[in-house]
């Protein structure tokens, strides 16, 4: 709650109307301590230590991989000049008319500026739109961090938080009564593993791998305390999405099985499409894995793709009498292009159902929050469990 109060209320959009009505971007002493201020309260309430990199990475906004939390000396030149062009023609109807067309002060100025910060970049289409002139800075600061990158695992790590899905548990309003609220220490680990902060001391994990301080290994550890609870999420929040829309289904059906006698996660009672039943098999592979790097250090996604192509090679037998879906998303967020390319159906049928323009976004949003907290459980699971406090109440 603290997190979601520092991004729309104090700081950076409190000073919004100072700096898209002032050449505050001139001011960098002043802006810089704003942004001290800024991080000293983040680090606070994540309980987390933000170097210089991190917090380059979380100052983005959430479709470039960061929090959302902006730097004052970011927004100061693309909030000054989408203000100094929306009240261009305004200005133009005040001045004298015998002093020509002259511009506001700093314009030309700020627009040089734009211009060394973003070279061979041409200046956006709509000069009004604070985003536009926005957005090539952003990318320019994420494409530094991933040409930076010092591992495949730090880039694989980049690459996954960037993409939309993978932030829709940051949008997500935090309600106890919808349980879309992390605890604290959750939603610490959350971020943690996004902008790749140090989670734990190094450990040994109980089946017998050293930990790192980064604390990736109990993503894909074979005794992951939270690949069971995660899964069992997944299918509970696409069950009761599909039951929304008034197409009843049952989890690990009896009488659907596949070559090897394994149930599927789940099947609709009544046909989905061309009057055959949906069956689906939800999966959550980790993109951090040594296995994945190869894959996941070049594109988002493409792990879970993998993961999908692989669900369909074992359910082929299935294929012939139900439709199969293989449902791949990733720990670091990504999804499958199956998985993308049901939740947009599915998101189109609740909103026809519900007549909500957001019901969609809070069906991404509960799948996001589900493979965070699956995370959480999977890296806690890591550490030794001491009992013998335990003992003493047994005595």
């Amino acid at each position: 709650m603290a997190y979601q109060i520092i991004r729309f209320c104090i700081f950076v959009p409190k000073f919004t109307y100072f700096l898209r009505c002032c050449p505050a971007w001139k001011f960098l002493n002043l802006l810089s301590f704003l942004d001290s201020q800024i991080l000293g309260t983040l680090s606070n309430i994540l309980n987390c230590n933000l170097d210089d990199r991190s917090w380059s990475q979380a100052s983005l906004p959430i479709r470039f991989g960061g929090l959302g939390i902006r730097k004052a000396s970011s927004v100061a030149l693309p909030a000054f000049l989408s203000s100094v062009h929306s009240t261009s023609s305004l200005f133009q109807k005040i001045t004298d008319a015998s002093l020509g067309r002259t511009e506001i002060s700093y314009c030309a100025e700020a627009r040089d500026a734009w211009s060394q910060a973003c070279p061979g970049i041409s200046p956006p289409l709509d000069l009004t739109v604070q985003r536009l002139w926005d957005e090539p800075l952003c990318r320019q600061t994420h494409t530094s961090l991933l040409d930076s990158s010092t591992c495949s695992a730090e880039r694989a790590r980049l690459l996954a938080v960037s993409v939309k899905e993978s932030g829709f548990w940051l949008h997500a309003i935090p309600s106890s009564n919808l349980g879309t609220v992390l605890d604290n220490t959750s939603f610490s680990i959350a971020v943690s593993l996004r902008l790749g902060l140090t989670l734990n001391h190094p450990h040994c994990c109980p089946c017998g791998v050293q930990v790192d301080h980064l604390g990736h290994h109990g993503l894909s550890c074979r005794r992951s305390a939270g690949r069971q609870s995660r899964h069992a999420s997944l299918n509970d929040v696409i069950r009761r999405a599909l039951a929304t829309v008034n197409v009843p289904a049952q989890l690990e059906p009896n009488g659907v099985v596949r070559d090897d006698g394994r149930r599927p996660d789940g099947l609709t009672l009544i046909p989905w499409k061309n009057g055959r039943c949906l069956v689906w098999d939800a999966t959550c592979v980790d993109t951090l894995a040594p296995s994945h790097l190869t894959l996941s250090s070049r594109a988002a996604g493409v792990v879970a793709t993998d993961a999908e192509i692989r669900k369909l090679q074992k359910y082929a037998s299935l294929s012939r009498d139900y439709i199969f879906l293989p449902f791949g998303v990733e720990t670091m967020g990504p999804w499958g292009s199956d998985a993308r390319s049901f939740y947009k159906h599915l998101s189109k049928r609740l909103i026809e159902c519900t007549n909500d323009q957001r019901a969609g976004a809070y069906l991404g949003q509960r799948i996001s929050l589900a493979i965070q907290r699956g995370n959480v459980a999977s890296v806690l699971g890591t550490l030794p469990k001491d009992n013998n406090l335990d003992e003493a109440y047994y005595i």
